[in-house]
Order: C-alpha cells, then sequence, then structure tokens
C-alpha cells in the first residue's frame, strides 16, 4: 500500500529539551493509525510537524507522497493541503460568526468545494440544532463537533486529528467512532489520530503507535496487541486455602488475592480452564467463578511505558 504519512528521523529540541527524539513511521492508505502516549510525550509536536506548523531539527515528513519542508503551511490550494484535514489541540472558531458561518469560511477557502458541502456536513456532524448559534456560545463538546466538520467539510483524503473525542459525551464518542469508521470503509480515507480514551482506539484503530519521552517505543497491529496482552486465569471457591492446595498440587503457581479470587497464569491454564475446573471439583473444590481475563490497553500502555524495575512488579488488572 502507499505511504500516506511516512516520516524519517523525525526530531524536534527546544533547547536542551527534545520533545520529539527520531521519530519514524508510516501511515498506509485507508489505516486508522492511533498515536498514544502520556501528556509531554510529544504527541501534538510531531502532529505539528506533520502539518508543517513548525519545523523539524531534524528529519523528514512526507505526506500523500510531497515532502514538507517549509516551517508553515504555506499556500493551502498546493497540494498536499487540498487533500488534508486537521484538527490540532483546540478547536478554533470565528467566536461571533454562527457555525454556519464558519462553516461557509472554511468552504472559501478550498477550492471547487460547492456550497451545499456546508449544510451536508452540518447534518453529518449532528450540528443542525447549533446551526445559527454563534460559535463562542457552544460546549466544548460542540466546539468539537464545529471543528471536526471543518476538518471533514472538503472531503480529504487524510485526517490528522488531535483528541478528536475530547468534550465530548459518551454518545458524541461513539457517533465519531462510527463517522471515522465509515469515512475508512466507504470513501478510503486515512485517519492518523492522537488520543487518551484509550477504550476507543482499541476499537477504532488498524494499528498503534507508542510515543513516550519524545520516542517513537513501539508500533503494533491489531493481532499484535491482542498477541502481547497478557492473560490471567481468574478462580473463586468457598475455601480458597484449599484451592489453592490443589492447584498447586496440579503444578500450577497460584496466586490469592485479599478480595478473595485465585489468579493464574500457567498459559496451559488458561487454554484448557475446564481441566482446571475438573480438577477442583476431583478435589472437592468446586469454582463458583472461573474465568479468562484479557489486559486491556489502558494497562497495557501503563506496562509499557513504566520504569523496568516497576514493568516487572506489575500484575494484570
Amino acid at each position: 500500500m502507499n505511504a500516506i504519512i511516512e516520516t524519517s528521523n523525525l526530531t524536534k529540541r527546544y533547547g536542551p529539551v527534545t520533545a520529539v527524539d527520531g521519530v519514524s513511521l508510516r501511515v498506509a492508505s485507508g489505516e486508522i493509525y492511533a498515536f498514544l502516549g502520556l501528556n509531554g510525550a510529544g504527541k501534538t509536536t510531531t502532529i505539528r510537524m506533520l502539518l508543517g506548523m513548525i519545523k523539524p531539527t531534524a528529519g523528514e515528513v512526507c505526506i500523500l507522497q510531497s515532502p514538507i519542508r517549509t516551517g508553515f503551511m504555506g499556500n493551502g490550494h498546493a497540494p498536499p493541503w487540498q487533500s488534508v484535514g486537521y484538527l490540532v489541540e483546540t478547536p478554533y472558531a470565528y467566536a461571533e460568526l454562527s457555525v454556519r458561518e464558519n462553516l461557509e469560511a472554511a468552504r472559501r477557502l478550498h477550492r471547487g468545494v460547492e456550497r451545499k458541502a456546508v449544510d451536508r456536513i452540518i447534518e453529518r456532524l449532528g450540528l443542525a440544532p447549533y446551526a445559527d448559534r454563534r460559535a463562542g456560545t457552544l460546549s466544548l463538546g460542540n466546539a468539537q463537533r464545529l471543528g471536526l466538520a471543518k476538518a471533514m467539510l472538503h472531503r480529504p483524503q487524510l485526517l490528522i486529528l488531535d483528541e478528536p473525542a475530547n468534550g465530548l459525551d459518551p454518545a458524541g464518542i461513539v457517533e465519531i467512532r462510527h463517522l471515522l469508521l465509515e469515512l475508512v470503509r466507504n470513501e478510503g480515507v486515512t485517519v492518523f489520530m492522537s488520543s487518551h480514551i484509550l477504550g476507543e482506539v482499541s476499537r477504532l484503530a488498524h494499528r498503534i503507535g507508542i510515543i513516550h519521552q519524545g520516542r517513537l517505543i513501539q508500533e503494533l497491529d491489531v493481532e499484535a496487541l491482542e498477541r502481547n496482552r497478557r492473560r490471567r486465569l481468574l478462580i473463586h471457591t468457598r475455601n480458597d486455602r484449599a484451592a489453592c492446595a490443589i492447584l498447586t498440587q496440579a503444578g500450577l503457581a497460584p496466586r490469592p488475592s485479599a478480595d478473595g479470587v485465585i489468579a493464574v497464569l500457567d498459559e496451559s491454564a488458561i487454554a484448557h480452564p475446564d481441566k482446571v475446573a475438573t480438577d477442583l471439583v476431583n478435589g472437592g473444590q468446586a469454582p463458583t467463578m472461573l474465568n479468562v481475563e484479557q489486559e486491556d490497553l489502558e494497562h497495557y500502555f501503563l506496562r509499557l511505558v513504566s520504569p523496568v524495575g516497576e514493568r516487572e512488579q506489575q500484575t494484570v488488572t
């Protein structure tokens, strides 16, 4: 597949501080790439360099096969910007203009976008009840919708979104999720997004890049993520001490917890919980709960960015 975004050794320093340190990544056509990191990890700085808003200290960026060499976006009619929609940090709008007027102003910046595109995007983003309201009076969630509407107005081939669900309520987050999936599946749009809502990322992304202290420390697809996330077998019985003795005799290493749940990390037990249940029943301690639990994305992420010493001590929760 063609690379829609490609960076090589992308670096940004501010005096002695290295905000982004040698990031090389590649985003293929038609995928959703999620860019994860703690606050201050370098996500927004990377996005600003992708968009030509700030000049890299070192390294190269290509967007839609076009090198981005300047420290500004330049002529909005020149490639590749006519095919890019973006939302970075807080959504900007003219506070005294209505939602419709803001979108009309944005439409005029894009050559060849017809007038009815404004009405179309208002409906698509659920902004119809607020179309004639001044942008400065919008809630944070609706201001975010307006920012997304401006990014999508001209039907871009690439969307670069910094925290697209920021300020949205749970229903709004689900709406945006479905919208992005629809754009990718039906219109072939490529999405590069940063997010701190890790549950949403796990539902949306085809690939995930994790940046920590300016470095891209891991890239993986959904299948690799599933393989890397830890699993454990959780067991509850009426007599956990006796159950642990049975499990130990079976060659397992049970880990009882204060809340009365026994955890078993042995891969054979996780693969064959029925055999564990049989051993417990034969030993007179039938389980009242038996459940294979997989580490969620949030815990996987925190385990990955924790110091090595702490990481080894962490268990899946």
